[in-house]
């Protein structure tokens, strides 16, 4: 499909600025359009997700979006999200809003990877970008341009919604002290994470985060990843199983998103099609400073008051998934046209924003925790 041109992000800053002027002013003031912004239509979307409702935090990336449209819109465009479930199960947004069913969904891309293997780069893949990194990628290495060219094939727009930085590594009802003890494990594990895990020996499943907990209780899993602490502790997780890994090498910086039907999203003013891509701009960067301060009390609440037991993956795990990455990546290069398209660009951005943070972020960073 022919790839079409979305407004700039300097654009989305000035226009924003003037939106949240006019909602404040008299109904007389000319928007940008230059129509009265009494005039602008009332519009009611349903926004689907992939998150139970009782997860604050992730399943505040859609509430946030919502709250802000509402706000700066004067209520004139209303978005209501739904938990995972309500309308269609966790996995099933994006199909819902490309036949709109729904006019926008709140989820992540990698759980689709069966539609196309590069929307896993929308999310995030083994080995990959650090959240700070991959917002880089999205809005100044050309990212998000080419996952609108992927995602208008199935008639949708998507944009940055959320962040939960880097992931824990996941929770085993026993002690994974080596490769060898992951082959022939039962995890729950999505997106190009779970076909690395897959060439080291584990049974990979995907499963919504509602049917986790019940999942790895009854035994039909043997080990699964969510998001940190904070999360997992509200999931229960940790009855279920007490062995809790780190880090989600799979899941560095994973980038959750809105999808719009592109449809609807065409038919929008121009003033809320600025207003929603701000209103998902600021749920991208509130998401990932809620996780960073809430994570911590967390983890020290996981050990202290439920008995789980930390536990760093070993080298060999370790060196074995990033080769396994390698291969995977290769592989899907040398047989799928899309995903080298957008591979080897993001490759490269990888390649150079490593050296320079290895410069700046990580020699502070190992410094000031004494490392």
């Amino acid at each position: 499909m022919k790839r079409r041109n979305f407004i700039n992000t300097a654009a989305i800053a000035t226009a924003t600025t003037a939106g949240l002027a006019a909602c404040g002013q008299a109904s007389e003031t000319q928007t940008s359009s230059g129509s009265a912004s009494g005039d602008l239509p009332r519009i009611r979307w349903r926004m689907a997700t992939s998150w139970p409702q009782s997860l604050d935090t992730i399943y505040g990336g859609a509430t946030t979006v919502c709250d802000r449209v509402r706000e700066m819109t004067g209520g004139r465009f209303d978005i209501t999200p739904s938990p995972a479930g309500e309308i269609v199960g966790g996995l099933e947004v994006m199909d819902t809003v490309e036949t709109g069913a729904v006019e926008c969904g709140h989820t992540a891309g990698y759980y689709y990877i069966g539609k196309n293997p590069a929307l896993a780069f929308a999310t995030s893949v083994p080995f990959g970008l650090t959240a700070q990194q991959q917002n880089a990628w999205l809005y100044h290495g050309g990212g998000l341009d080419a996952l609108h060219k992927i995602y208008a094939d199935f008639n949708i727009i998507n944009f940055p919604a959320g962040n939960t930085g880097a992931q824990m590594g996941g929770w085993f009802k026993n002690e994974i002290k080596g490769l060898d003890d992951l082959k022939g494990l039962n995890m729950r594990i999505p997106g190009l994470g779970g076909k690395v895990m897959a060439k080291l020996g584990v049974n990979a499943q995907s499963l919504p985060g509602g049917e986790i907990f019940l999942a790895l209780e009854r035994g039909a899993i043997d080990a699964t990843e969510w998001v940190g602490p904070y999360d997992d502790e509200k999931l229960g997780l940790y009855k279920a199983a007490k062995f809790y890994y780190y880090p989600g090498w799979w899941e560095p910086g994973p980038t959750l998103e809105t999808q719009v039907n592109l449809k609807e999203w065409e038919k929008l003013p121009k003033e809320y099609q600025v207003i929603f891509q701000a209103a998902a701009k600021e749920a991208n960067l509130n998401m990932l400073a809620q996780y960073d301060a809430l994570n911590q009390a967390a983890l020290i609440r996981l050990q202290k008051e439920h008995g789980v037991q930390l536990k760093a993956y070993s080298p060999d795990i370790l060196a074995a998934g990033k080769e396994a990455a390698a291969e995977l990546y290769a592989e899907s290069a040398s047989s799928d046209a899309t995903f080298k398209e957008i591979y080897e660009p993001w490759q490269q951005f990888r390649d150079q924003v490593a050296k320079w943070n290895s410069i700046n972020e990580l020699s502070f960073s190992s410094f000031v925790s004494g490392g």
